[in-house]
């Protein structure tokens, strides 16, 4: 008896593993019978994933909802998921935290009204941003760094107002982007040339930049040729979609502005920081946005200004600027840049370079009594932060050509070496054994992920976000030319990693999740979010975030969140109202894990499409 039961027993498990894998297979034939291939619908991301899906290990035991509050009730009320309707189509371009009408209510004394206002929760908009008529997948990169398709950014403002400066050209139904700037008369590579004949851009030293006022991020766009990957931040102003622009071409970029608040940085985090014509008053405020670069620079790291004042000499009829406020601009230039003890080791043409010191021993005798000294907290606390005029000191060491903090290896070799601040001890709980785990770990979660999407690192997904990076492991599991990954830390994570990702030789930014995020519609490719609504649990509303995260994904965008499993199952019934086609499964290591992981697909539809998508 003992026998035919157990029998019994694996003939209903195998059936039900059948089962499981023949329903798992028709969700993605499913999904890929309603996007439409080729340029003008979406890219037919899900018939891919049905051609080169392997049902076969895709993990068992996938119905949770008869295991867990509200599900195998048919009288409960939470089965019902919640329908958002899309917002009006005058909300296409939607940015709720630099939203233009709040903006101008507020003090445009040192950008004040440029900074991120978000909306109170009586004014938030709970409905889904639509996309224009006519929006179509971006081109994938790298052809995308030089076209973008009208449909998806019908803005030409750019093409009128910097015609001259060959920043970007309108050809029938697309944007060219021709590689110039008003820096770059003859292209950003023959400028980024003059650049690494000063800077190590070739060697992997310089691998994390920060272009201030990037305009249409054509520097972030070229520096990624030579492995260099920019952080491009831009205004939202009278230059319509310069942010939207770069994110549409495929190059990292966010809704940014040196005002009065702390860049969301951590210190010491790039290696280079670029001002082209960026329009920012370095001479004025006591100094105040030098220094707040100088916060940012890592030891060692290089500061490019080009344009005015530089050169002012030759160039002041053509800048149509007196002499004498051009000469005395760059003296007060070079006056901070000294207090800040910077090497200034180039200057030509309208090209000067400075450079970080690596340690305090050169500063001996220069900054005593001179300037203000940052409290400790200064340096970490950044968030809605107010800048001030004062410089974070470096320690003195022993050896004058140490490099404080530690010194970083040339990338790629940075991606999985100790960090510094790992092998320092200096982020409380992580150790270098942790480290190599935590490596280990994020490579096995971004294996399984693969076993369900086989296009994640094809090129399909250019423009990525880890919505909680911890120590950036997602992102370097995955770390590709094809692809970029901005590594979002919260402003409630226990640890603040952030810098340890950037030591890694990859971006990212401190961010609250129960707000909007600095970028416009449709800009990410991807989205994963580890933990996300357990760190938020309480905190804002569960919708909050995940229309904040529908409005930055682009139609036919992927969505992979790994969770505690009730939450999952409340953020299932909530995205299915949001026309998203999901899954929920097991985690890989089987179902007697507390967490899961679901995986979904933002359907194509536009504005004016309000009752229907496409089919």
């Amino acid at each position: 008896m003992a026998i035919k039961s157990s029998s019994a027993d694996n003939r209903t498990r195998s059936s039900m593993s059948l089962f499981v894998v023949i329903g798992l297979c028709c969700f993605f034939y499913i999904l890929g019978a309603w996007q439409r291939s080729g340029f003008g619908k979406g890219d037919s991301i899900a018939l891919k994933i049905t051609k080169q899906t392997d049902c076969v290990g895709v993990m068992s035991n996938l119905n949770f909802e008869t295991h867990h509050d509200g599900y195998g009730k048919k009288d409960s009320i939470d089965l019902k998921p919640i329908i958002f309707k899309p917002c009006d189509d005058q909300f296409t371009d939607y940015t709720p935290c630099q939203d233009q009408a709040r903006a101008m209510t507020f003090p445009r004394d040192n950008m004040i009204y440029r900074e991120r206002h978000c909306p109170p929760g009586s004014e938030k908009l709970y409905c889904l941003i639509p996309a224009p008529k006519g929006y179509v997948t971006p081109f994938p990169w790298p052809k995308s760094r030089d076209y973008v398709a009208y449909a998806n950014v019908p803005y030409k403002s750019l093409t009128v107002e910097k015609a001259v400066q060959n920043w970007v050209q309108f050809e029938g139904n697309v944007f060219r982007f021709p590689g110039g700037g008003t820096q770059f008369p003859e292209g950003a590579d023959k400028y980024i040339d003059k650049l690494a004949s000063v800077i190590p851009i070739d060697n992997g030293m310089v691998r994390t930049a920060l272009d201030t006022g990037c305009g249409v991020a054509s520097l972030g766009a070229y520096l990624l040729n030579r492995n260099v990957l920019a952080m491009s931040f831009a205004p939202r102003d009278s230059h319509e979609a310069q942010v939207q622009f770069a994110l549409e071409r495929g190059v990292p970029a966010v809704i940014g502005v040196l005002g009065s608040i702390r860049l969301p940085y951590p210190s010491q985090a790039f290696d280079m920081a670029h001002c082209s014509r960026c329009l920012i008053p370095w001479h004025g405020n006591d100094g105040m946005y030098l220094m707040e670069v100088d916060r940012v620079l890592r030891p060692g790291g290089y500061w490019v200004l080009s344009g005015p004042p530089i050169n002012w000499k030759i160039n002041y009829v053509a800048w149509q600027r007196p002499k004498e406020d051009l000469q005395e601009e760059q003296r007060k230039i070079e006056e901070i840049a000294e207090l800040l003890c910077w090497d200034k080791i180039s200057e030509k043409d309208e090209i000067a370079v400075w450079r970080k010191r690596l340690n305090g021993n050169s500063c001996r005798g220069i900054q005593d009594d001179r300037v203000n000294i940052c409290q400790a907290s200064t340096s970490t606390d950044v968030w809605y932060k107010k800048m001030e005029v004062c410089v974070n000191p470096l320690p003195r060491v022993d050896n004058s050509e140490e490099v404080v903090g530690g010194e970083l290896k040339p990338f790629p070799d940075r991606l999985n070496a100790v960090p510094p601040r790992i092998a320092s001890g200096s982020i409380p709980g992580f150790s270098v054994e942790s480290y190599h785990e935590d490596n280990r770990l994020w490579t096995k979660h971004v294996n399984a992920y693969k076993k369900v999407n086989k296009i994640i690192d094809s090129g399909r997904f250019r423009n990525i976000m880890d919505m909680n990076a911890g120590l950036g492991g997602f992102a370097a599991a995955i770390e590709s030319p094809k692809s970029w990954v901005m590594n979002v830390v919260p402003t409630l994570a226990e640890k603040s990693t952030l810098s340890v990702v950037f030591q890694r030789g990859l971006i990212g930014i401190y961010h609250d999740w129960c707000e909007g995020f600095s970028t416009y519609p449709r800009t990410y490719d991807l989205i994963h979010a580890n933990g996300v609504f357990n760190l938020y649990n309480g905190k804002c509303k569960m919708e909050d975030i995940l229309l904040e995260m529908d409005r930055i994904l682009r139609p036919e965008g992927a969505v992979i969140l790994r969770d505690d499993v009730d939450l999952l199952i409340k953020v299932k019934r909530m995205a299915e109202g949001m026309r998203w086609n999901t899954k929920l499964v097991d985690h890989e290591d089987g179902p007697l894990e507390s967490e899961k992981i679901l995986y979904a697909v933002k359907r194509y539809w536009v504005g004016g499409d309000s009752n229907k998508t496409e089919e």
